[in-house]
């Protein structure tokens, strides 16, 4: 049965999706068997596993509409090694034609029952908001993974999101929890993510992953191109970074 995990924070351009294709990357890399459900109307995932999100024939769109199923709109990212539930800008109507159904934040949940037999892994991008497209993500959820800078303004957000995980397990998904911490575009030079992360340390102790994601030229570089970093090149720190950052994941799976 598929680990189902969220790749989620509300502050916006802070890596979700680089972590959310990198990490599917680094982990199909390793021998598991993933998916990854895009879940934002921009289709950053989308694009950045290489495929184009104008020529999707269904997307998650129609999945959350229950018009089709994960089954008949999965794609193969062929180079990247995973499948896709890919998303476009019809995704941002899911929110509207979905305010008056009952139950509407399962969608998704229910949805992926059917098919997480067939994976490992599933790695659901969330858009930058608490929005019911997140919601959705979070109710279908085993836990959370929460990519984030070492930057005050990061840690502000992070108390928010906190919060926001503990009301939806108090109410609507239970096993929800936060899975860890990835420390993302990180620089040691700077005094200031330094003392970031010790306080994250500090406060979150091994709710903190140990692998830190460094800032690299090559992961920003890779999605023009249509693949993860990991696959665009697998000798850049970064995505070096992120196949140990997968296999440290998988460990502490098998652990729990």
């Amino acid at each position: 049965m598929a680990k189902i995990f969220c790749i989620a924070n509300q502050k916006g351009g802070v890596g979700k999706t680089t972590t959310a294709v990198n990490l599917a990357a680094g982990l199909a890399r390793i021998g598991q068997r993933v998916l990854v459900v895009d879940l934002d109307p921009q289709g950053n995932a989308t694009m950045g596993s290489g495929v184009d999100k104008r020529t999707l024939e269904h997307s998650v769109y129609e999945v959350l509409l229950e018009t089709t199923t994960v089954s008949e709109a999965r794609v193969r990212a062929d180079k990247a090694g995973y499948d896709l539930l890919g998303a476009n800008r019809e995704l941002s109507g899911a929110e509207v034609e979905l305010v008056g159904v009952e139950r509407r934040q399962d969608r998704l949940r229910a949805a992926l029952a059917a098919c997480e037999h067939e994976y490992d892994f599933i790695l659901v991008d969330c858009p930058p908001s608490l929005s019911l497209l997140t919601l959705n993500g979070m109710c279908a959820a085993h836990g959370v993974v929460v990519p984030m800078q070492c930057e005050y303004f990061a840690l502000e957000g992070l108390t928010d999101l906190v919060n926001t995980i503990k009301q939806i397990h108090a109410s609507l998904n239970p096993r929800l929890q936060i899975i860890g911490l990835l420390r993302v575009m990180y620089d040691p030079r700077m005094t200031l993510q330094q003392q970031v992360s010790e306080q994250l340390k500090a406060h979150f102790g091994d709710k903190v992953f140990d692998t830190v994601i460094p800032r690299n030229v090559r992961l920003a570089e890779a999605p023009s191109y249509g693949l993860p970093g990991v696959v665009f090149d697998p000798a850049a720190k970064g995505a070096q970074a992120y196949v140990e950052f997968a296999q440290e994941l998988v460990t502490r799976c098998a652990k729990r």
